[in-house]
């Protein structure tokens, strides 16, 4: 995986296949498309099953949104900013809900992924992951089978994957096979033990430019820019140039669904030396982003002025 600050993505800030991150925890399955199903069951009128070929003649809808891990689940408390911005395409999931009389009682959907096996002393048939219905009403969920316009890849799911935009990634299956409506949480070790609860992305932001360890010329401007981003959108971004002693207000694009947003701050740097460069995010709810000690703590860049 290339690291989030490594690079920056195109002007849209729309973010390469190819550069983004994969994580498995038993491996990428390949998979058939022309043998796949998708089985949709549990408290609905009827079960029903769906092939690739069902899904993609059915309307497709476009949803660009940030793709975040959640961290590695043994360490939840340590930033490894997998972060994307991506475009996924396929079906609306509450769309398709809608026409299979789903009951009352229901109050999670479980999604089943093909990959199972051992992961830290516990072991499953299947990577299970359930999803509060009532999500589905904020829109954007999907059954995606296309990435930046293109079939998805054998490591981000192909056939068909769960897209739950502003959730972390953990909760967005990948190689789904299996759909079923119950009125209680699954039971599993990914959502009782690693990642449980873990849904909402929190208010989170990069520095793209410039690079870590980057050499700047003293009395030369440069542009502090990067992008925040929560699952209730950025309000506001705040850079420091002084290890976080004190922090500036960014400029900062407005919401666009979604996708991240980007900030930016004009600096001039005067002192030679090194200096450590953090930016902050608050969300639309007033949450922002602890110094440490937390998935989405503040962000750092150490860079050097010289002369």
């Amino acid at each position: 995986m290339t690291p989030a600050h490594a690079q920056e993505p195109a002007p849209d800030g729309v973010t390469a296949a190819e550069d983004l991150f994969v994580v498995s925890h038993f491996g990428v399955p390949r998979i058939d498309p022309r043998h796949w199903l998708l089985s949709l069951g549990g408290l609905v009128g009827r079960d029903r099953s769906f092939s690739l070929e069902d899904l993609k003649a059915r309307p497709k809808r476009v949803v660009e949104a940030v793709h975040q891990g959640g961290g590695d689940p043994l360490k939840p408390d340590v930033p490894t900013r997998r972060v994307a911005n991506v475009r996924w395409a396929g079906v609306d999931l509450a769309a398709l809900l809608d026409e299979l009389e789903v009951d009352r009682r229901a109050h999670f959907l479980w999604s089943y992924g093909v990959d199972g096996g051992d992961f830290a002393g516990a072991s499953c048939n299947w990577y299970v992951k359930d999803l509060p219905l009532e999500r589905l009403a904020g829109g954007g969920v999907l059954l995606a089978y296309e990435l930046n316009g293109a079939p998805l890849r054998a490591e981000h799911g192909f056939p068909v994957r769960l897209v739950v935009p502003g959730y972390y990634g953990a909760n967005s299956v990948k190689w789904l096979w299996r759909l079923h409506l119950s009125e209680r949480r699954a039971k599993g070790p990914f959502t009782t033990t690693f990642h449980n609860g873990i849904r909402a992305i929190a208010p989170e932001s990069i520095i793209v430019n410039p690079a870590p360890d980057a050499v700047l010329a003293a009395g030369e401007a440069v542009e502090i820019r990067g992008w925040a981003w929560s699952s209730r959108g950025v309000a506001s971004a705040q850079i420091s140039v002084d290890n976080g002693l004190c922090f500036t207000p960014a400029a900062l694009e407005p919401p666009r669904g979604w996708a991240w947003q980007r900030f930016s701050l004009p600096w001039l740097p005067t002192v030679r030396g090194e200096a450590h460069l953090r930016v902050r995010a608050h969300d639309a709810g007033g949450a922002g982003q602890p110094p440490d000690g937390a998935r989405n703590a503040a962000h750092a860049v150490r860079v050097f002025i010289g002369s």
